[in-house]
């Protein structure tokens, strides 16, 4: 067998590694995949930090939303340990003002009994595809993982989303081939903003998957293993 990629997979704000089930399983004639907890810290930095400790000497990076923030702070870290790069379902820019006040909102509102359950299953309508919210098995996997983390690392990942800087002025710099993934109905972080990204980055390739929200790796599973098969041989 051909020596396997190593492939680091970070996750979203409240996620673990069940949103990377389908790609570990899928890609392992090809990736040593490895999906990696950043829901001890506070910042991205520190997160990227702790990815960067336990990865090879290099390694494929892939991102999702929360992870695709951590991407850009290992490539302003370290940009020549990682072969190549997927961003998926993110964006480059900083909160806005209002978005961290929403942000605050949410945070405080967590030490009520009960409340971080209730945001999880009010969040659906904003982060699936219309389509997905009869979708019982989806919708009871994207909950129970959200329900593993809870209020302390919602409120932590949040504070780190906050605190994030703006990615722009160094999308530039990125050198390794790139693939941008965004869902054609994704209401937290539209393909706009994925657009920009790939705009940015020399020869980066974006890919807008239809019929799909924010979450993209449960909601497009196998689109989303391909596309990145894809960008693992021939990128």
């Amino acid at each position: 067998m051909a020596e396997r990629t190593p492939l680091i997979l970070l996750p979203g704000l409240g996620d673990d590694s069940a949103l990377w089930a389908h790609p570990v399983r899928h890609l392992a004639d090809i990736a040593d995949a490895k999906p990696v907890d950043i829901t001890r810290h506070e910042t991205v930095e520190d997160m990227a930090r702790v990815v960067l400790d336990m990865a090879p000497a290099r390694f494929a990076l892939a991102g999702f939303s929360l992870g695709g923030y951590v991407s850009f702070a290992i490539m302003r870290t370290a940009p020549e340990r990682v072969m190549k790069l997927a961003l998926i379902g993110t964006s480059a820019r900083a909160d806005t003002e209002a978005r961290r006040a929403e942000r605050r909102a949410q945070i405080g509102a967590m030490g009520k009994p009960g409340a971080f359950g209730e945001y999880a299953r009010r969040d659906l309508p904003a982060v699936l595809h219309p389509d997905r919210l009869e979708d019982k098995t989806l919708v009871t996997a994207l909950l129970d993982m959200q329900a593993r983390q809870g209020a302390p690392v919602f409120t932590r990942q949040s504070n780190a989303c906050m605190a994030r800087p703006d990615s722009r002025p160094g999308l530039g710099k990125i050198g390794c081939p790139t693939l941008v993934l965004s869902g054609r109905e994704d209401r937290v972080l539209p393909p706009e903003l994925s657009e920009e990204i790939a705009r940015g980055i020399p020869d980066a390739r974006h890919v807008i998957i239809e019929e799909c929200g924010h979450y993209l790796p449960l909601e497009r599973p196998h689109a989303v293993t391909a596309l990145l098969r894809q960008w693992l041989i021939y990128a």
